[in-house]
């Protein structure tokens, strides 16, 4: 192990966005030998047919959540690459799908099961196991943790697995989304 890594697993990496002196986001990276959770920890589910109104019943704790199939195209991660304005060449030239694309397979999971308003991504923490590379199909197993609402927003938790090629799993992630602004209750 690198003095680095060993200084990132004791220490972390805190991360601020800012713009024009307003703090507009934070993270936090760190290194950790998580093992990835047995597959069968999380049930395989696809996307419905029908999506009902994002509300307290389709959004229950222990609902089950899918996506459709995402197969990860040469074209697809470029273009993901180009709109995050990624400058390191790694993805494109080593064949893989840049990991900032695994929380927005979360924010599917949200949108192919039910029908969303306005609403907000606010956090994602994920665990990496594997990487994804082009030519997987990645499918999300997910089940809501919980929805609550708090100073007036909708939230809902969701907890769950990126999984490529229905045997490696990829990422697990705890996503938060507020499915209802209090501005549109």
């Amino acid at each position: 192990m690198s003095r680095f890594e060993e200084w990132l697993r004791s220490a972390g990496l805190d991360i601020e966005v800012r713009s024009r002196d307003e703090l507009c986001a934070t993270g936090r990276a760190t290194m950790t030998r998580t093992q990835a959770p047995a597959l069968d920890t999380f049930e395989e589910t696809a996307a419905v047919a029908e999506r009902s109104p994002a509300d307290e019943a389709s959004l229950r704790v222990g609902r089950r959540l899918g996506i459709k199939p995402l197969s990860i195209t040469r074209e697809w991660a470029a273009r993901y690459v180009e709109d995050v304005r990624e400058r390191d060449p790694l993805y494109v030239r080593e064949g893989l799908s840049h990991p900032g694309q695994l929380p927005r397979l979360f924010n599917w999971a949200l949108t192919h099961n039910v029908v969303l308003g306005p609403w907000i991504h606010v956090a994602s923490k994920v665990d990496h196991f594997a990487a994804a590379r082009i030519g997987d199909e990645l499918t999300v197993r997910a089940k809501v943790t919980a929805n609550y609402e708090r100073k007036g927003h909708r939230f809902v938790d969701l907890d769950g697995l990126v999984v490529a090629n229905a045997t490696t799993p990829i990422a697990r992630i705890a996503h938060t989304a507020i499915y209802r602004p209090r501005a549109v209750a």
